[in-house]
Order: C-alpha cells, then structure tokens, then sequence
C-alpha cells in the first residue's frame, strides 16, 4: 500500500510538474513575413509562442519594398526606408498564411486566427478579392488586415492611387466584412506627421465619419491611431474616450501594439497613469500585440509585452486580463462562428 501509494503520489506531482501553464497573453497584431515577403514559418512562431503566448492574428505584410537597380544598385533593401523605390501591393500573401496554417495540426490551428490582407483598399475589387480567398481557402481565416490607409512614409510610397478613408471601395470592404463576420484590422494615423501647432488631428475626421458608417463592422483600429512619428495629440486619451463612450462606436476597439506606442506609453509615470486609467473604465475595448515582424528569438518577439511592465502593474487584475487575452478571444471566437457559417452557405 505504502509503495502504491508513493508511486501515485510521484505520478500526480511529475504530472503537474508536467502539465502546460496557462498562457499569459495572445497577440492580435502578429507579421509572420516582412517587406520582402521573408520571414520565419509558423512552426518557428509555435516555438516563440511556448506556453507563454496562446493565440495569435496571422498575417504577412500586403506591400512588397521594389528592388530598384536604378535607386539602390547592388543594395537589396528589406525596409521601406531603406530606399526611395515604390512598394506595390503583394496579394500572394493570403495564399502563404493559408498554406502555413494548413500545414499545422488540427490542435495547433486553434492558436491562430489568419487574416486577409493582400489587397489594394483603393481598388473597387478589394471586396471580391476577400471573398474569392475565403472561398479559395475555406476554414482557415478569421479577419481582414493588418491593411493601412494612412501611414507616414508609407502611403506615399505605394504605386498607383492613393488609399483614403473616403474612398467608397473601403466602404464595400468593410460592408463585406460586416457581412461575413470578418474582425477588420486597421492602420490609419489619426495624424500627419509634423503637424501645425494647434491644428486639430488631419485624419480624425474623416476617420471618424468611416467607423460611424460602419456599426456593424467589427474595427480595431491599430496602434490607438499613433505612429513612429506620429505622436500622441494633446489629450490623445480624451479623444480616444470620446470614441469609446459614443454609443455609436460600440463597435471600435484599439490595440495597443508596437514598441513605438508602449514608448509613448510607458514614457513616465504620469502618461502610464492616464493610460491605465482609461483602459481600467474600458477595459473591454483594448487587446494587446506586438506588431513583432518574423523575430527570430522568444526574447525579440515579447519585447513589447515586457516593456508594458508598468502599464500591466497600473491596470485591475479585470482590466489587464481583458486587454492580454480576453477581449481577443471574445472578438476572434465570435468571427470564427460567423465567417464558418458563411462560408458554409457560399
């Protein structure tokens, strides 16, 4: 009885020892490939993740960085402003994250949420090519983006027609993901950079006529509107709590991704108390990401999550779980459920 019962003991303690902590965060903002269409594979990814992260939004990036002989010769740029030759939009994109998701288990699926983002949101067409890869690659994709309107140094770098929030082909993307159930993820300064003292946000407008044609549209407006350049207007918190208490905008979200936004952030303790203050009276309106792009160690890819440090210890044990894992998996089950029962019927 003594040796039975030791041994059970034994069994019940390397099974704890054993058995998977619970992830502390997922990351709704996750770039698998780089302008280059480069990257790491999504089992390199599972390894980063470990049991520290637990679901991720997959996607790659929608622009290709041209390699122009003529601007940088023998010089292969992997970055936007590593050269002054165009980007132009990549739509191979959505049929790599397809078939990287494809190629994990059934178990392992289940972390991952792909999204759609190789398509042009100046082009009337942008809907039919949303609808053509969900029908393409059924079961595979939650959401549309990480896809841009309005991005410094970027924008003015694409080929072809420039992207804006007033463009009625966004209009049908975001009506067609309205339809199918599709979470939208999208990158829009709320500014320009360099803007004249006093002058008020130049996109916040515009911005705000688009989410209001769209209450149906489930949008997480990406890096809370802020860029690398683009820094937080003044009371940047009060417009953002102008948004989140408009009971018209009861479905606009923002994610907090991106060293450069945890920077402003985390930049002294008062700005971290206003933060936290405005995610503790919203906190089922946040998730956090990293924005990481294809990093190639565990280290790399939480930095952000780490550099959040005071933000987490400023937020409720409510609020800080909300924004790390349960407003993602809120929004990304129910699109699940939603775009599976359309693609059922189309």
């Amino acid at each position: 009885m003594a040796v039975v019962l030791a041994a059970a003991l034994g069994y019940c303690c390397y099974a704890t020892a054993q058995s998977p902590a619970e992830p502390e965060v997922d990351d709704v903002h996750f770039h698998l490939t780089n302008y280059i269409q480069e990257g790491i594979s999504v089992q390199d990814l599972l390894a980063l993740m470990g049991t520290k992260v637990g679901r991720v939004a997959l996607f790659g990036i929608p622009l290709q960085q041209q390699w122009s002989y003529q601007n940088s010769g023998e010089f292969a740029p992997i970055y936007y402003l590593q050269t002054d030759a165009p980007l132009y939009y990549y739509s191979f994109t959505d049929a790599y994250i397809a078939m990287e998701y494809r190629s994990l288990s059934a178990e392992q699926q289940k972390r991952f949420d792909p999204m759609i983002t190789g398509f042009n949101p100046s082009d009337m067409y942008a809907a039919d090519h949303i609808r053509r890869v969900l029908k393409t690659f059924p079961g595979v994709f939650s959401g549309i983006g990480e896809f841009t309107i309005h991005k410094e140094f970027v924008s003015a770098k694409i080929s072809g027609e420039t992207a804006s929030l007033t463009n009625p082909a966004l209009d049908r993307i975001l009506d067609f993901a309205a339809e199918v159930g599709l979470v939208v993820l999208l990158h829009n300064d709320v500014d320009v950079p360099f803007p004249k003292e006093g002058a008020p946000p130049a996109y916040l407008a515009q911005m705000l006529a688009l989410l209001k044609r769209h209450p149906h549209t489930t949008i997480i407006w990406a890096h809370c509107g802020l860029g690398r350049i683009v820094e937080p207007v003044e009371k940047h918190a009060a417009m953002l709590e102008s948004i989140l208490s408009d009971p018209d905008l009861k479905n606009v979200y923002f994610d907090i991704s991106w060293n450069e936004v945890a920077k402003y952030i985390v930049a002294s303790p008062e700005s971290v108390r206003i933060s936290a203050a405005l995610m503790n009276r919203y906190a089922d309106r946040f998730l956090f990401g990293t924005d990481e792009v294809a990093p190639k160690s565990q280290e790399k890819y939480l930095q952000v999550y780490v550099q959040y440090d005071p933000l987490w210890n400023a937020l409720t044990p409510e609020a800080r779980n909300r924004i790390r894992k349960g407003n993602y998996e809120r929004l990304f089950d129910e699109a699940r459920l939603k775009v599976r029962a359309w693609e059922a019927t189309h």
